[in-house]
């Protein structure tokens, strides 16, 4: 079998974030409907570097969170055919979230995610953020697939 990789180009077709929002840059080691490895270049040219922290630069673990969502998210979207058009992933929890080593400007952000469950339409992943070889952070966390966003202007009805 092929080994399938997303760019970010693709991966813009899949999910709603745009920069500087926009954590995942590559997709890679692929399953369908179980899991993916998300990429993520960490530049000093990220905007929340101007804050976090000015004189020790940091990447902030919420953020690392959202950048394995954000993989799993493109690989659930991926895996079912469907376009952030007309279909969209919304987070919901994050658990058990451990942050071991600082990421820095420099680093390449290797995310291995992999499905836990799925009903319906939440899904439950895990997934963990290593820089080289050195695990940085892990997590779980689930998320829905909203059907129909663009029926829905309302930005009451919006989530993360």
């Amino acid at each position: 079998m092929a080994e399938t990789t997303l760019d970010v180009a693709q991966i813009k077709k899949l999910l709603p974030h745009r920069p500087p929002m926009l954590f995942v840059e590559r997709l890679t080691d692929i399953v369908p409907m179980e899991s993916a490895t998300g990429w993520k270049a960490v530049s000093i040219n990220e905007p929340f570097f101007q804050g976090h922290f000015p004189d020790y630069a940091v990447m902030p673990g919420v953020l690392i969170v959202e950048a394995m969502a954000q993989t799993a998210g493109a690989v659930v979207m991926h895996s079912l055919g469907l376009e952030r058009e007309k279909d969209i992933v919304y987070f919901m929890t994050i658990e058990k979230a451990r942050f071991r080593k600082p990421v820095v400007p420099g680093d390449m952000l290797r995310m291995p995610v992999k499905a836990i469950r799925r009903r319906g339409p939440v899904w439950r992943f895990g997934g963990e953020a290593y820089v080289g070889e050195t695990l940085c952070a892990e997590a779980e966390f689930s998320a829905t697939i909203h059907a129909g966003m663009e029926a829905s202007n309302d930005p009451s009805d919006s989530a993360d």
